[in-house]
């Protein structure tokens, strides 16, 4: 099996989608309710199966560990000095699309507040998850970096913007959901085209991402419940710039 053959069309379908920036401006009420996001179980299947995939492949010698070896091999012997470093920035890509949209005025599930805490949430449960990993597994890095490789942080950062873009998007344009996976699955595929990860960390990376934002939508409307009661909420989000210093503006009621 020719694993560079299978990635490079991942790659080239990858890379043309456009980069929109973080930028947005919202006026909004609070309309997440608490039943908002049920989820069936299925779709926790597929996340769950590429973690478990990841965390065989920590077990010694075993097929999934084979793999990641040859994968590098094969990578590496048609591929030595291959260098593309877009992966640091595509793993935000899917998100940013989610904030653009709305800065064009095109809405998506939710008001931009509600999505910016869905979203923050669940890059805080990934980045817990994925850290801690880190640390406890403390497998080296295929280029012989550092000992923090599984799972990929850049494949969990890319695959949990892709659900994000699916929650609030994929309805309205299913279109966007195999965009914002092809982003994706493209970042995966540079993270070990650039010998930075194995082929189990980038398939882990993609199953705590996509968990991690199902359970940010999962878990969202009770946080928010708990914060501010059932109350309405508006306020405004918007970035500023004073004084050379770049930020964001918070104001309103909750």
């Amino acid at each position: 099996m020719n694993i560079q053959r299978l990635l490079k069309p991942l790659l080239t379908l990858s890379f043309p989608i456009l980069f929109i920036p973080f930028v947005c401006t919202a006026q909004t009420k609070d309309t997440l309710a608490v039943s908002d996001y049920s989820p069936k179980v299925t779709s926790f299947i597929i996340p769950t199966i590429f973690i478990g995939y990841g965390l065989i492949s920590l077990a010694g010698k075993n097929p999934i560990r084979s793999l990641d070896l040859t994968t590098k091999n094969e990578l590496q012997e048609d591929h030595p000095l291959f260098a593309e470093h877009a992966d640091n920035y595509l793993q935000y890509a899917p998100a940013a699309i989610v904030f653009g949209m709305n800065l064009a005025g095109i809405k998506g599930r939710h008001h931009i507040g509600d999505a910016t805490g869905i979203y923050l949430m669940s890059m805080a449960i990934m980045t817990g998850s994925v850290t801690t990993l880190k640390h406890l597994s403390k497998r080296e890095r295929p280029d012989n970096s550092s000992v923090n490789s599984f799972p990929s942080g850049h494949t969990a950062t890319t695959f949990a913007s892709a659900e994000f873009l699916k929650q609030e998007y994929g309805d309205r344009y299913p279109w966007m959901t195999y965009a914002g996976f092809a982003i994706a699955t493209g970042t995966g595929a540079l993270r070990m085209y650039n010998n930075r990860h194995w082929l189990s960390d980038v398939v882990a990376g993609a199953g705590f991402g996509i968990l991690s934002t199902k359970l940010s939508y999962l878990l969202y409307p009770e946080a928010k419940k708990l914060l501010f009661g059932r109350k309405e909420s508006a306020f405004s989000f918007m970035p500023t710039y004073q004084n050379g210093n770049a930020g964001f503006y918070l104001s309103g009621s909750f």
